[in-house]
C-alpha cells in the first residue's frame, strides 16, 4: 500500500542528502567503531561544515539558477589577505578591514555577473578566468605592499568576539553565522517571490526571462552573493587565527560542489533545496573529519571519501527518480453517507 507521506518526502530534494548522512554515519560506527558520543560531538567536523556551508549554500542557490562559481577558491584567500594587509600590516581600523574584504567579494561578483550576462561565454569559463586571475592579483599584491605571502593581524576583541571566538574553547563562532544565513537562505528561497524566479531561471532561463522575471539583474546578484560569502569566510578565519596566508581555498571548489550535489541539486539546475544543500555539507564533513574518530587507516581515507561521496550522489539520483515516478493511490471514496 502506498503512503503519501513517504511520497512527498520521496520527492523533496532533500531526501536523499539526510539517508546519506544517515548512512555515513552508521558506517564509521559500526564498521570503523567509532564512538558515537565522541563522534556526533566533535568540533572539528561541525567547524568545518560551518565554513564549508556559508560557501556551499550560495554556491548551491547559484547552480538551481543553472549557473556555476569556481572562482571561490581564490576569494577565501583575497578575503583573508585584504583585511590582514588593511589592518594587520597598514594598521588601518578592523572596520575598514572588514569593509575592504567585503568589497573585493562584491567587485569579483559583480565582474563574474556583468560577464556571463552579456556574452555567451559560460559561467564556468568566467568564473574559472577570474578563479586564476585573483590567485595572481592576491599574490603578487602580498610580495609587493608587505614582501610575504603571510601577514600577521590581531583584531580588537569585538571583532573577533563576533567573527572569531571559540564557543566552548572549540567551536568558531562561524557556526552561529552559518546557522543564520541558512535561515534566511531557507526562506527567501522557500517562502518569496525572488526563490521562484530563481528555481524558474534554473529551469529555462529564456522562459523565465519572457515572463517578466528580471534574470540578468538575479544572475549578478547571485555571482555577488556567491563570491562576497566566500570572501567572508576567508575574513573571519584571518580574524580567528590572527594571520592569513596567500595559499588555500582551492580545496573548497571541489568540497563545495560535492557538498551541493550530494545535498541534491541538479548539475542542470532548476532543482534542489536549502535544507537539502545544508545535510549534504554535513554528510561532505563527516566523510572528511569521521576517519580521524575510527580504528580505520589514514591511508584509506581518500578510498573511502571517494566512495562514500560517490554512493551518496547515486542515491541522490535514485531517490530523484523515484520522486518523478511516484503516484499515490487515490483513495476509494465512498458515496450515501
Amino acid at each position: 500500500m502506498s503512503n503519501p507521506a513517504i511520497g512527498r518526502l520521496l520527492r523533496h530534494p532533500v531526501a536523499g542528502s539526510i539517508i546519506s548522512l544517515a548512512a555515513v554515519i552508521a558506517f564509521f560506527v559500526i564498521f570503523g567503531r567509532a564512538r558515537p558520543g565522541e563522534f556526533l560531538g566533535a568540533a572539528s567536523w561541525v567547524n568545518f561544515a560551518a565554513n564549508l556551508g556559508i560557501v556551499a549554500i550560495p554556491l548551491g542557490i547559484l547552480m538551481i539558477a543553472g549557473e556555476i562559481d569556481i572562482s571561490v577558491g581564490a576569494m577565501i584567500p583575497a578575503g583573508s589577505m585584504s583585511i590582514a594587509i588593511a589592518s594587520g600590516y597598514y594598521g588601518l581600523p578592523i572596520v575598514v578591514g572588514i569593509i575592504i574584504s567585503l568589497g573585493i567579494g562584491v567587485l569579483v561578483g559583480l565582474v563574474n555577473g556583468l560577464l556571463t550576462v552579456r556574452t555567451s561565454v559560460p559561467s564556468l569559463i568566467i568564473t574559472l578566468g577570474t578563479l586564476v586571475a585573483m590567485q595572481g592579483i592576491v599574490l603578487s599584491a602580498s610580495v609587493m605592499l608587505t614582501h610575504s605571502a603571510g601577514v600577521p593581524l590581531t583584531a580588537p576583541q569585538w571583532s573577533k568576539t563576533i567573527f572569531g571566538q571559540l564557543l566552548g574553547g572549540s567551536y568558531q563562532v562561524i557556526i552561529l553565522w552559518w546557522l543564520a544565513l541558512m535561515a534566511i537562505y531557507f526562506f527567501v528561497m522557500h517562502y518569496t517571490r525572488y526563490g521562484n524566479w530563481i528555481f524558474a531561471m534554473g529551469g529555462d532561463k529564456e522562459s523565465a526571462r519572457n515572463a517578466g522575471i528580471p534574470t540578468r539583474r538575479m544572475t549578478i546578484a547571485l555571482f555577488v552573493l556567491s563570491a562576497t560569502s566566500a570572501s567572508f569566510v576567508g575574513m573571519c578565519g584571518a580574524i580567528l587565527f590572527n594571520s592569513a596566508q596567500v595559499s588555500g581555498g582551492m580545496s573548497y571548489i571541489f568540497n563545495a560542489i560535492v557538498s551541493v550535489v550530494v545535498g541534491g541539486v541538479l548539475l542542470t539546475g532548476g532543482f534542489g533545496s536549502v535544507i537539502g544543500i545544508f545535510f549534504g555539507t554535513l554528510t561532505f564533513a563527516v566523510v572528511s573529519q569521521g576517519i580521524y574518530f575510527t580504528n580505520i587507516d589514514r591511508n584509506w581515507s581518500s578510498l573511502i571519501i571517494g566512495m562514500m561521496l560517490l554512493l551518496a550522489v547515486v542515491m541522490n539520483n535514485l531517490f530523484r527518480k523515484m520522486a518523478l515516478t511516484y503516484s499515490p493511490r487515490k483513495k476509494e471514496v465512498r458515496t450515501g453517507q
